[in-house]
């Protein structure tokens, strides 16, 4: 028998259009897939807890899957270099085959992978979690794109993708199986308290659940444009988690809409957004925690060990600011691990600018809360709001919560995030304390808008 093939699982957690599977299964030996949780390679990461939550659902998805191909899944934790060169010696295998993982730890953790394998064995990585690999569409002049505009026109001009290709029918199992651990000993499923136990009532992890997300969508994708701005109403994809996990990609999202032309093109746009997000980290590693704009690196934010912002950032998080779109969207992250696209550009700026704390800030919470949580996408996201990215909104450019909300009628996004509300109608909903029908059960805005604008204009022009 020939020596075994590992297949390395990270985020691409399916077994259909995933061109590691694919290799491996090519090969006709034994195929020994590998999931290991490493929270401890130097510079890793750590997966936020709503991650946490959505990788042990899926991992249990991918396991019933491999299981009815007569497969296992061998799941390991600690350095990914070290556990899959032990697999490798324990097995005999010559060959690991991944997907591309861009992120700067992924990218450390395959360099001291290829270290600690010597001539064992080597290291294979195919492509596969993003429509186009980063570097592969460039200017004229060879350089990787820093702007959106012209880097959507450009990778346009390479689709549609190629046909996904099906899961295998079967997996050839090794003679002995290595050692692995049990997914329930990993402690990822939150307890005491249970803050995830209403994630289930909104969430299928696993290929099954993003198919079926996705067959949803896809009779509703061309109300996407319109959409997307109306949190009261349930015309988005919801597929950005599946995404993040790989658990499906992002070319069968694109030819299973294609057919509808130019009507899904908003939607299509996000889908490249995703790849330029992985871009801009593939040019500017750290640009989750270093703000692109120099100058903007000297923005007074304000002090973090300050009480007064400790409180201030504390109600944006439990959704108590006194603006009833900020907290209705900091609720329904709390609640589901998952924020309305139009809410989450309203909640960030609202801390960035009326509050003037620090992008970071908001960054590492949504990290830990949100189960879509992608480190490109999340630091493209908040530094284009902020006004430090490569591509970025202006800083001055200040949104107004209570007019956003009333003009993309949140009414009933607030009634039901917001229960103290519920009973308040249009148009007053959206300012209940201006309209002077605030329950006592509801908080006093921290802070009045034109207050927060003229403060965060101040600071604005300290670094101008």
């Amino acid at each position: 028998m020939t020596s075994p093939k590992i297949i390395w699982f990270r985020r691409d957690l399916r077994l259909s259009d995933q061109a590691a599977v694919a290799a491996a299964v090519a090969s006709n030996s034994p195929v020994i897939p590998v999931y290991i949780l490493d929270d401890e390679t130097p510079k890793h990461r750590i997966m936020g807890g709503a991650s946490r939550w959505w990788l042990h659902r899926s991992l249990e998805e991918l396991e019933a899957c491999l299981q009815n191909l007569g497969s296992r899944l061998i799941l390991r934790r600690g350095p990914a270099a070290e556990q899959l060169a032990e697999i490798v010696k324990s097995t005999g295998a010559d060959e690991i085959h991944a997907l591309h993982h861009y992120e700067p730890w992924w990218i450390n953790a395959e360099r001291m992978l290829e270290k600690s394998l010597g001539d064992d064995a080597r290291l294979i990585l195919h492509d596969g979690n993003y429509l186009l690999p980063p570097g592969t569409v460039t200017t004229g002049s060879g350089s990787p794109y820093k702007i959106y505009t012209p880097f959507w026109k450009a990778l346009r001009q390479h689709m549609p993708p190629a046909d996904a290709t099906a899961a295998p029918e079967e997996l050839s199992a090794p003679d002995s199986w290595p050692e692995g651990d049990s997914l329930d000993d990993w402690g990822l499923l939150p307890t005491n308290p249970d803050w995830a136990a209403e994630f289930a009532d909104h969430w299928q992890p696993g290929s099954a659940g993003a198919e079926a997300n996705l067959e949803d969508f896809a009779d509703k994708a061309t109300q996407y444009d319109e959409g997307r701005n109306l949190p009261s109403e349930e015309l988005v994809s919801r597929l950005s988690p599946h995404l993040h996990f790989g658990e499906i990609s992002p070319a069968t999202i694109w030819n299973r809409l294609a057919g509808q032309g130019s009507k899904v093109e908003t939607y299509c746009k996000e889908l490249v957004w995703r790849d330029y997000a992985q871009n801009v980290i593939d040019q500017f590693p750290q640009y989750g925690g270093e703000s692109y704009r120099e100058k903007m690196r000297g923005l007074p934010w304000r002090d973090m060990n300050d009480d007064g912002v400790k409180a201030d950032f504390k109600a944006w998080c439990q959704g108590k600011t006194g603006y009833p779109i900020v907290d209705a969207g900091m609720r329904e992250l709390w609640a589901t691990g998952w924020m309305h696209n139009r809410v989450r550009m309203i909640t960030a700026s609202f801390l960035v600018k009326h509050l003037l704390i620090d992008w970071r800030e908001g960054e590492q919470w949504f990290w830990d809360a949100l189960v879509d949580a992608d480190y490109a996408s999340n630091s493209v996201n908040w530094q284009w709001v902020s006004g430090t990215g490569v591509d970025s909104n202006m800083f001055v450019r200040i949104m107004a919560p209570l007019s956003q909300s009333e003009k993309f009628s949140a009414g009933d996004y607030i009634r039901r995030w917001v229960p103290e509300l519920a009973d308040i109608d249009d148009p007053y909903i959206h300012d209940p304390e201006a309209s002077g029908c605030k329950p006592e059960d509801y908080p006093t805005k921290i802070i009045g808008h034109k207050e927060a604008r003229a403060r965060a204009l101040d600071a604005y022009a300290l670094v101008k």
